[in-house]
Parts: C-alpha cells; sequence; structure tokens
C-alpha cells in the first residue's frame, strides 16, 4: 500500500507545483491588467479576479501542507490501514492551531 502511496503522490506533486505556478502567473496578469484599463469599473473586477486567485492560491497550499502532515503522522503511527480521515482531521486542526498561533494573541 505505502508503495502505490507514493507513486501516486508523486505525479500530485508536479502537478500541483504547476498549478500553483499557473495561479501566480494569472494573478500577475490580472494585477497588471488592473493597472493599466483606464474603465474604474473593468479594473475592479480584474482586482477582484486576482484576490479571487490569491485565495485559491492560499487554498491550494494549505491543502499541501495538511497532505504532508497527514502522511507524517500515518509514518508516525506505523502507517494503519482505514484511517486516512482520521490522520487528515489531525493534520488540518494541527496546521490551523499553528496559523492561530503565528497570528499572536488578539489577532482576528
Amino acid at each position: 500500500m505505502s508503495v502505490r502511496l507514493r507513486q501516486q503522490s508523486f505525479p500530485t506533486a508536479v502537478s500541483a507545483v504547476d498549478e500553483q505556478k499557473k495561479l501566480e502567473h494569472q494573478i500577475e496578469l490580472a494585477t497588471r491588467a488592473a493597472s493599466l484599463v483606464k474603465d474604474e469599473t473593468t479594473g475592479q473586477r480584474f482586482r477582484t479576479f486576482a484576490e479571487e486567485l490569491r485565495r485559491k492560491l492560499l487554498r491550494m497550499m494549505r491543502r499541501g501542507k495538511v497532505r504532508a502532515r497527514a502522511y507524517e503522522l500515518w509514518e508516525q503511527a506505523g502507517r494503519p490501514g482505514n484511517r486516512e480521515l482520521d490522520f487528515w482531521l489531525e493534520a488540518e486542526r494541527q496546521i490551523e492551531e499553528e496559523r492561530e498561533e503565528k497570528k499572536g494573541p488578539g489577532a482576528s
């Protein structure tokens, strides 16, 4: 099972990197277009689009962190079967906890 898991994760990692680069490029283009257009409505649409792409990129990067952490937890637990969801949820909890700690006290 672990060999199959490792083989499947490599193409996903490669495609995730490609997707990240694609999103970064689209953000750059939308931001540049927003600064160049004269029509304020069109400029605002480009800025909104760029912000949506930024949020998508952040979600994608977070998913990658959760995936890596879940894999670490699974390995540390001796690679048990049929507990994928448990490890995923624990990884999400840990990542979110770390994010909140970085924000510091009183931050929203």
